[in-house]
């Protein structure tokens, strides 16, 4: 018997030595030691080995191993056959930038279930050592970088490998350029850890897109998107019914019908409230695509979901809605939308007065340009109140306006910009804009904002909060604020928020959007009455100041 134990002892002495790893802890620590080297590592980052085809190379060796000591013998003689690291003075020195390091995390490195000391030192090293100065996958500019000699496999669905390259890719420019990644609603290390299975299991082009959309919608920003024809067309549909219609209360509300090619009559009726499709309701409907659309929030999410409510692959959808006080149930026709006519809208006036006695002047945020706002400025400076909509996004108007507006230079915002010297790290900058002007514009200035009120629009409309008689009226806006990286991801247009933009105190924006001092939505009745409930108020507040 005491044999026996000892024999026992020894049994699982040999396996506690061995640490035993999962497949996915194995790839895990793939993923983040590549990345890792490849924007750290000086003979990488100076693009002297075919990256990709080095962790492809990995990956097969890792099928033969399944325990720590194995894995790390596997990653210290990788780092060894890199070359020699030079040690680098410059890595050292103390500069005087303000820096944001609330997404830098190396701390997997000192993880001691996965890495031996001896490989978390190399590690370390190399990051006390890094690259400095080109990259041969970055560029940058001076605002933001961009990605660059990344080898395209296509869009096609080709190889677990391959899969697990671009899942690799994308999360390491997540990991180290992403300047929100600590706000996302997931951890992003435990996003690796769901999407790895996911990214092995696929098996045909249609579930490779849906699991890449799956991936990008985690940055949990309205700025990301993935354009995949596969996921439009086997998702959405490719056919419409067409009317055109606003959202609100959950529900949407028909406000136009559309003639189609084979002048057939629509079963739906101007103000009809629709609430259900195909056996869903809207918000529903909300939170199946949303798993797929990547927003900074659930407004966001509506908004970027509202023009796919109609489509389909089917020649007919059943709704249930609501007409003239009844509760109705209709089957409508569906048409490719190349049999569907779209009428041409007349372009809105870029200003103009909004009521009789011309004290009141409004200005379409989303038409006027830069060109035309000392002509604006001249036309509307005697109004009493000029009411700014930027329901829309503007024509980089911002510092004219400002000029224009503002009695001061006065700070209004803080950037973050990636570092490309010590990735993963960024730093911060805080803006002014503005000019001293005594002839600047006394009267009240009024934004209208809601959710389509993105970026440069949130950016605008902080501009315009520094003036002291200003007034935001609507609803929350986005929360995707910051200039964005434009790039592919497995052959697919995708893109990020590039720069973190906050108020100069720090206080985000990102995800939560501006909160508007007076918050009105549209609602159903509004709708159906051709109201423009969130103008109403502005009107409202003008004239009683409240």
């Amino acid at each position: 018997m005491r044999k026996y134990f000892l024999f026992i002892l020894f049994f699982l002495s040999l396996n506690f030595s061995a640490q035993i790893l999962s497949e996915n802890q194995k790839l895990e620590s793939l993923c983040k030691v590549w990345g890792f080297l490849k924007y750290y590592h000086p003979q990488v980052a100076k693009g002297n080995f075919d990256w990709d085809q080095q962790l492809l190379k990995k990956m097969g060796e890792l099928e033969n191993i399944d325990n720590k000591t194995a894995l790390n013998k596997l990653y210290a003689n990788w780092i060894d056959n890199l070359g020699k690291v030079d040690n680098c003075i410059e890595c050292s020195k103390k500069d005087d930038k303000i820096y944001f390091l609330k997404n830098f995390d190396l701390s997997w490195i000192n993880n001691t279930h996965i890495f031996t000391e001896e490989v978390g030192q190399k590690l370390h090293y190399i990051e006390n050592n890094r690259n400095i100065g080109d990259h041969y996958y970055l560029g940058k500019n001076d605002r933001k970088i961009h990605f660059r000699n990344e080898k395209s496999y296509g869009s096609s669905f080709t190889s677990r490998a391959i899969s697990l390259l671009e899942l690799f890719r994308y999360w390491n420019y997540v990991e180290y350029f992403f300047p929100y990644k600590y706000e996302t609603d997931q951890n992003w290390n435990d996003v690796l850890s769901e999407m790895i299975p996911k990214f092995v299991s696929i098996n045909n082009g249609i579930s490779y897109h849906l699991v890449l959309a799956e991936l990008i919608s985690k940055t949990d920003d309205s700025h990301a998107y993935l354009y995949s024809k596969n996921i439009n067309f086997s998702l959405y549909g490719s056919r419409k019914v067409p009317v055109e219609y606003s959202y609100a209360e959950g529900k949407l509300v028909v406000t136009k019908i559309l003639r189609n090619r084979f002048h057939e009559e629509s079963t739906l009726n101007v103000g009809d409230v629709i609430y259900d499709i195909e056996g869903k309701t809207i918000p529903q409907m909300v939170n199946t695509f949303g798993k797929y659309i990547p927003a900074s929030n659930s407004w966001g999410k509506i908004h970027k979901a509202k023009h796919l409510f109609l489509l389909s692959n089917k020649d007919s959808l059943s709704l249930k809605l609501e007409r003239n006080g009844q509760n109705v149930s209709v089957a409508v026709k569906t048409y490719p939308t190349k049999d569907i006519i779209y009428e041409k809208t007349s372009v809105p006036a870029r200003w103009k007065f909004i009521d009789q006695k011309n004290t009141i002047g409004y200005v379409n945020m989303g038409v006027i340009e830069k060109e035309d706002l000392d002509e604006m400025y001249n036309h509307l400076q005697s109004a009493q109140s000029i009411i700014f909509d930027l329901r829309n996004y503007p024509k980089q108007t911002i510092h004219p306006l400002s000029y224009l507006f503002l009695p001061q230079n006065t700070l209004y915002y803080q950037f973050n910009f990636p570092e490309t010297d010590y990735p993963g790290k960024f730093h911060s900058r805080i803006n002014s804009i503005g000019r001293t002007n005594p002839e600047y514009y006394k009267g009240n200035i009024i934004v209208l904002v809601n959710e389509s009120t993105q970026s440069q629009a949130e950016t605008t409309t902080m501009m315009f909060k520094q003036h002291p008689k200003a007034k935001i009226i609507g609803s929350n806006t986005s929360g995707a604020n910051g200039d964005v990286i434009t790039f592919k991801i497995a052959g697919l247009h995708t893109r990020f928020t590039g720069l973190g933009a906050y108020y100069p105190d720090g206080r985000e924006t990102q995800r939560i959007g501006i909160i508007p001092d007076i918050i009105i939505k549209p609602t159903v009745q509004g709708i159906k009455e051709g109201k423009d409930e969130v103008l109403e108020r502005a009107l409202l507040y003008i004239k009683t100041n409240n």
